[in-house]
């Protein structure tokens, strides 16, 4: 069973950053995508970045781009975004996933981690 392991998230203030990491537990996920995506109370969950292990390509919601990065470090089957510029609506729980293909569709990933808090205070 693969497990994913977030950590990072915590309080900031609007304008301020934030880096969330994902640690995979196998590496058998070196060729496969992982994504963020992130939910508040009452709302559906919402696609936030991708990336894929085996080409880098990289997928952004329009409401972070150029404000989040997300990168990955394959000896450490890590994951990251950068979260930077933030407001008070990025505030959120932010799950880390994995699944075989780069997409926004959060129903293409098999595994998810825990989700980790992000509060932006205004």
């Amino acid at each position: 069973q693969v497990q994913l392991v977030e950590s990072g998230g915590g309080l900031v203030q609007a304008g301020g950053s934030l880096r969330l990491s994902c640690a995979a537990s196998e590496r058998t996920f070196r060729r496969d995508a992982m994504g963020w995506f992130r939910q508040t109370p009452g709302k559906e969950r919402e696609f936030v970045a991708a990336i894929s292990w085996s080409g880098g390509g990289t997928l952004y919601a329009d409401s972070v781009k150029g404000r989040f990065t997300i990168s990955s470090a394959f000896p450490k089957n890590t994951v990251y975004v950068q979260m930077d510029s933030l407001k008070p609506e990025d505030t959120a729980v932010y799950y880390c996933a994995a699944g075989p293909l780069l997409t926004t569709d959060d129903g293409r990933y098999n595994y998810w981690g825990q989700g980790t808090q992000v509060t932006v205070s205004s």
